[in-house]
């Protein structure tokens, strides 16, 4: 196993001047959501997206190891992205797919350790030992 400084791993993110006709599509923005968890070899577990009228997309990607969510701006050319990863996955690898996907001239982003493992020690009232964190996968 894997001994972790936390939890997850929470990246989120801007895109900004994607592909406007890619944000409006909705059947895209899914399936490359989707690829963009499997680039992190995240395990699949459903998705959920909607197409607002009359354009911009909002949909998140449940994963065995959390989420990714994400909502378009077609008429800014923007798109807001978050990634939450727990265990071994590397959240960075989805943030690069969709970057090159959706075609983004420039993006913004920040990570932030979600349920470190020094606040558990500080503030957690008992001895947890050594916490650590690791998906078994199914073959």
């Amino acid at each position: 196993m894997n001994n972790l400084k936390a939890l997850g791993r929470h990246i989120l993110v801007e895109y900004y001047n994607c592909d406007l006709e890619i944000l409006k599509d909705p059947t895209f923005i899914e399936r490359e959501m989707n690829q963009a968890a499997l680039a992190a070899e995240a395990t699949v577990v459903e998705s959920k997206f909607h197409h607002f009228s009359p354009w911009g997309v909002s949909g998140a990607i449940l994963i065995a190891e959390s989420h990714l969510t994400i909502h378009t701006w077609p008429e800014y050319g923007f798109a807001a992205v978050d990634f939450f990863t727990c265990g071994d996955l590397d959240p960075w690898e989805s943030f690069a797919y969709l970057e090159k996907v959706l075609k983004a001239e420039f993006c913004e982003s920040v990570e932030i350790p979600r349920g470190l493992m020094a606040k558990f020690r500080e503030h957690g009232g008992v001895d947890r030992g050594e916490m650590s964190y690791k998906l078994e996968r199914k073959m």
